[in-house]
């Protein structure tokens, strides 16, 4: 288990600013790792209400379960770690994981219970990821449902680097800042987007 502030920005990028960024900072295949991710909320909401974030991430490797609580700044993050097999049970039964024993204790203290939550949006990313001046720097490829995207990410050590900095990174490549929705946030609109479609069919 482990706790820890995550500070970070992010802006939306075209195919043509992700490839620059790759080609500049000579990412090579050997950096990208695939994630899976799973996100859990209950029937109405709550957790997205309090303004959290509830997910299981798979690697090749190992897994992980995270709960993010938002602080005045930035996020705390709670992370129990998971096996693969744990995951897929996760993915498999679309269930939280009973072995993430840290997130589900602070689940309780919001009176949320393991059998209330449901999955309700999967997204998988590619991600290159390494540290640059100012800070450590994502850049990801992402698929969820019928859509795919790119990102950049940037996580910063404190609060003292401010937005305006931000821009200043992204101006240096010509590139606009974009405001954008997290990935939870994309992954179930778009669920939710599938499922209306369904039931327009039927």
């Amino acid at each position: 288990m482990s706790k820890e502030i995550e500070i970070e920005f992010k802006s939306m990028l075209t195919l043509d600013e992700y490839t620059e960024l790759l080609r500049y900072y000579n990412v090579t295949d050997e950096q990208f790792v695939m994630q899976t991710n799973l996100y859990f909320d209950t029937a109405d909401f709550q957790l997205k209400h309090l303004g959290m974030g509830l997910r299981i991430r798979r690697f090749t490797t190992k897994a992980e379960a995270t709960l993010k609580i938002p602080q005045d700044v930035g996020l705390l993050e709670v992370t129990d770690s998971l096996t693969v097999d744990a995951a897929a049970q996760a993915i498999e039964n679309r269930a939280f994981a009973s072995e993430a024993k840290e997130v589900l204790t602070q689940l309780n203290q919001l009176a949320i219970a393991r059998y209330d939550l449901q999955l309700i949006g999967k997204l998988i990313t590619k991600r290159a990821e390494f540290d640059i001046p100012e800070g450590k720097l994502a850049l990801d490829e992402s698929w969820y449902g019928d859509q795919h995207d790119f990102e950049l990410e940037l996580e910063v050590p404190d609060s003292t680097y401010n937005e305006g900095e931000f821009n200043q990174l992204l101006s240096r490549f010509h590139i606009p800042y974009r405001k954008t929705q997290n990935k939870v946030a994309r992954a179930v609109a778009e669920q939710q987007r599938r499922e209306k479609e369904m039931e327009g069919l039927q």
